[in-house]
């Protein structure tokens, strides 16, 4: 393991805002105003967030014809990492309260593959 890089990692989908923009293209392709309509977010903070996603290559942007640009995870299993980091923080979420026992996902759901024409 590379602390740095996974540092770096971290840092970059870290960022509330960046985390529920994540949530919500994981779910499907999504444009900007599709995004602030689940975050809540302004569209300003959603597009600011967004562009340092795709400069880093965690999303990828494409135009279907039309005027919008539609937004999706360029590995769909990002996810995995999200759903695993939100489990096992609940260990730590300082109530007191003894924290259920974590569990990793079945190795097929952490192996989410994108379909061959979706690259």
């Amino acid at each position: 393991m590379n602390p740095g890089t996974v540092e770096k990692f971290l840092k970059l989908i870290g960022d509330s805002s960046r985390l529920k923009i994540l949530s919500s293209i994981g779910a499907g392709e999504k444009t900007v105003s599709e995004i602030i309509g689940e975050t809540g977010l302004p569209q300003t903070l959603v597009s600011f967030h967004l562009k340092i996603l795709r400069d880093r290559e965690v999303v990828v942007a494409s135009r279907k014809g039309g005027p919008f640009v539609h937004y999706r995870l360029r590995d769909p299993s990002i996810l995995n990492l999200l759903h695993a980091c939100d489990a096992y923080a609940g260990k730590f979420d300082g109530s007191g309260e003894e924290a259920r026992e974590f569990e990793w996902p079945p190795w097929k759901m952490m192996c989410r593959m994108m379909r061959r024409g979706d690259q």
